[in-house]
């Protein structure tokens, strides 16, 4: 998660506003332990014509980034503020998004969008391979980032063609994963060139540096999911695979600031071990195969996991009910975790984890909607996510702010 760091990038961005949507809690210590009794929410009905939006990031400002359909079907990058809804472009092509919480306290969006080029590899990469963007297109897809007044193109390694931005911190670096050159052999489903982690920084005077996370061990490829503010980055190593996870997530991985991988532990299965997020202090989530069938052959079978900074071990967040499936997907300071848990009777529902104890969310609100998935906290223990709307149906972005008990 991002922490409220002194920024380095708020002359660049002047134009973006920093009003909240949301009524701010009163203040409270970063690292105190304490339970909401209930939350409210506050849904976004605002949209750009379509039936369905979510909110992917929040910041402490309450500002939320996400995507919203138009009417058309096409998909655009968004940011919510103030009431009022904000489509942030594309990179030329008919679609954009926010993937994973990409959002800084200055107010710097990362995402992906379709270009107007075409793909002479025609390969089916992660943007839409993913179902992160409606459309099937022979289209180049880069990752970007928002700045306030413009979407800027983050570019390849030499040779490649596609990148996918997920994060970005307070420094103003940017992570993802980009192709380079390489045909793989250990490619399949159409991905034929290599993929690697990458680290984009922003230059006041020189642009946007690239600089490669390398695979842990002998990997042939990896890609970064987050970085906090300290440069501490955490993806995904294994083999090329699809593009979008499975056997490219052999194992969840850590780069310390100069870039060195390590080994996070995982769920004991062999693929889809994904970190998502890292707080301040190194703590990591995301989800992990556990042993059982179907994972050898990369089945998705994932629980939501929750590593201490230094643990040995990794912990099982579980699932709700009789829920086969969960994802962690966001942590803050207070190691406060949200989430989905979902595949059983009862649908998709968003989770808060907190203290060893999994909350359905949806327990701790007064509303008819369902709150289907949280993705993201930040250090004043908002939520931003996606609920079903009870009378609609539509598919709408969300807040959720903590109501804490007072003596």
């Amino acid at each position: 998660m991002r922490s409220t760091a002194p920024l380095l990038l708020l002359a660049v961005l002047g134009g973006c506003g920093t009003g909240s949507e949301v009524t701010q809690p009163a203040d409270r210590e970063p690292h105190l332990q304490v339970t909401p009794s209930s939350y409210t929410v506050i849904k976004f009905t605002a949209s750009l014509g379509g039936t369905l939006s979510r909110g992917m990031a929040i910041n402490d400002q309450g500002l939320v980034a996400g995507w919203s359909n138009q009417a058309d079907g096409s998909r655009r990058a968004v940011l919510w503020r103030n009431g009022s809804i904000d489509a942030l472009g594309t990179l030329g092509g008919p679609s954009s998004t926010v993937p994973w919480p990409g959002l800084n306290e200055a107010g710097l969006v990362v995402g992906i969008s379709q270009t107007d080029e075409v793909d002479p590899l025609d390969e089916a990469w992660s943007c839409e391979f993913g179902g992160f963007l409606l459309e099937t297109t022979n289209l180049i897809c880069r990752g970007f980032v928002w700045t306030g007044t413009a979407m800027h193109e983050l570019p390849p390694f030499r040779g490649g063609h596609h990148t996918f931005a997920t994060d970005v911190n307070n420094g103003g670096q940017i992570v993802g994963w980009a192709e380079n050159g390489v045909r793989d052999g250990t490619c399949v489903d159409d991905q034929v060139l290599q993929f690697r982690a990458a680290l984009w920084e922003l230059k006041q005077n020189d642009g946007i540096k690239l600089k490669e996370l390398r695979p842990y061990g002998d990997h042939a490829t990896s890609a970064a999911t987050a970085i906090n503010d300290r440069g501490a980055a955490v993806g995904i190593s294994g083999d090329c695979d699809q593009a979008v996870g499975r056997f490219s997530a052999m194992e969840a991985v850590l780069w310390d600031g100069h870039g060195k991988p390590t080994r996070i532990p995982n769920l004991g299965g062999r693929t889809w071990h994904t970190p998502m997020d890292i707080n301040e202090q190194g703590d990591v989530v995301g989800f992990s195969n556990p042993p059982g069938a179907g994972d050898p052959e990369g089945e998705f079978i994932s629980h939501a996991f929750f590593w201490a900074n230094g643990a040995a071990t990794a912990t099982d967040i579980g699932t709700l009910g009789e829920d086969p499936l969960s994802e962690a997907f966001a942590i803050n300071s207070s190691r406060q975790v949200v989430g989905i848990s979902f595949g059983g009777a009862d649908g998709a529902r968003a989770f808060l984890w907190q203290d060893g104890e999994l909350i359905d969310l949806n327990d701790l609100v007064d509303t008819d909607d369902v709150l289907l998935s949280a993705q993201d906290i930040n250090d004043l223990g908002q939520i931003t996510g996606r609920l079903r709307d009870a009378v609609t149906g539509q598919t709408l972005a969300f807040v959720a702010a903590p109501v804490y008990e007072t003596d």
